[in-house]
């Protein structure tokens, strides 16, 4: 489950709900623009041990031009330069979590030994944007580092994930892109050494079910009707990175097929620049679209319309799992559940039990071999 509530530290929210819940994964959001390493890797450290093992990060590049202003900054870093700062920060982060080995804490009572200290690292990491000595203050986490997840489509994005992510989200709405953008992913991971199934793609849809198509399309008008205009145009704005003023132009004049590139969210304005020139929309439609989807597969219909879509992508090679994103929160995701959840258990898409007592196990993901362990290994 991914959550993304716009006034509460996701992982204060997180914290919370890991003593409420037994089973779901906990995917915290957080950017490696703006925070400090060591600051995350307790934090997200703690949430693992807090829900034995169910943590998972996603790992963000800020992408908004109003966020730089609160850190002290006019803007913020260009594009590619916060990808490699992201990378050297997530590094950081998992050595951190690797700095206590995995039976470290020995907590006897009867000796009074707490920790064996032979099995503490430090990091001692200086490198071009970040210098950390360690080590945490936090065991190693119970899944030896919490999933990491990770999206981005452009250039940059793609390379980051093949060498770093193990679950990345994607916005895809056709079909043809979404293999094209699932294979070359897997085979820069698998050039990168990595195991096919050790990366797993999971494109974002929006599902608006109905128990008839005449329903589903009644809740979309209902839930378009609840937006305001001004709403729509600055949703679209932030979306297309901020390169258009949509209040000064003609709304009923064809999108073009470029635009100037943007600073922010590359990856999402080549996506929904692709789909207006694909549909031929107008500015009007393109707004109403990216007010409805964000650029994801907006998928209205039946349970069997909405399994259909999902089963097509899964089978071909564009997903390996599914960010599912519904318009309203509980309802949708309960509809989502109730009505949807059973046609794919009756394909045979949808387990109906789980793997393990981790979101790792769950996933179908190796857990991480200490660093330090492997290095005495190997010089053994």
């Amino acid at each position: 489950m991914v959550l993304s509530i716009g006034s509460t530290s996701p992982i204060s929210l997180l914290s919370a709900l890991s003593s409420r819940t037994q089973h779901i994964g906990l995917v915290a959001t957080a950017t490696t623009t703006y925070h400090q390493p060591y600051h995350l890797a307790r934090m997200i450290a703690s949430l693992d041990h807090l829900s034995h093992g169910r943590a998972a990060w996603n790992i963000v590049t800020s992408g908004n031009k109003y966020e730089a202003p609160n850190f002290g900054e006019e803007q913020l870093p260009d594009h590619d330069t916060r990808y490699v700062r992201a990378r050297e920060f997530v590094e950081v982060v998992k050595g951190l979590w690797d700095t206590w080995e995995d039976d470290a804490f020995i907590r006897d009572k009867q000796t009074g030994i707490f920790a064996d200290t032979t099995k503490l690292h430090l990091l001692n990491h200086r490198g071009a944007y970040l210098s950390v000595r360690g080590p945490l203050n936090v065991a190693r986490p119970p899944q030896g580092y919490p999933v990491l997840v990770q999206a981005g489509a452009s250039d940059a994005g793609i390379r980051f994930g093949a060498a770093l992510a193990e679950v990345v989200f994607t916005a895809e709405p056709c079909l043809e892109n979404g293999k094209r953008y699932y294979a070359t992913l897997k085979a820069e991971a698998r050039a990168l050494g990595r195991g096919y199934d050790q990366v797993q793609i999971m494109p974002g849809i929006v599902p608006i079910v109905g128990r008839t198509k005449e329903e589903a399309s009644a809740k979309l008008q209902r839930l378009q009707s609840y937006t305001h205009i001004d709403v729509q145009i600055g949703t679209a704005e932030r979306w297309l990175g901020f390169v258009t003023d949509l209040r000064s132009i003609d709304l009923d004049a064809l999108v073009p097929e470029s635009l100037p590139r943007t600073n922010f969210i590359q990856s999402r304005q080549k996506v929904i620049l692709d789909l207006a020139v694909s549909q031929k929309f107008t500015w009007r439609q393109l707004i109403r679209s990216v007010s409805d989807s964000r650029g994801h597969l907006m998928i209205v219909g039946t349970p069997d319309e909405i399994a259909n879509a999902m089963v097509q992508r899964f089978d071909q090679r564009a997903a390996d799992g599914f960010n599912i994103l519904p318009a309203t929160v509980p309802g949708g995701l309960k509809e989502f559940v109730e009505l949807v959840v059973p046609e794919l258990r009756r394909r045979g898409k949808f387990r109906s039990k789980y793997s393990g007592t981790t979101l790792r196990e769950n996933l179908g993901l190796e857990r991480p071999i200490n660093r330090f362990t492997r290095a005495g290994m190997g010089s053994g």
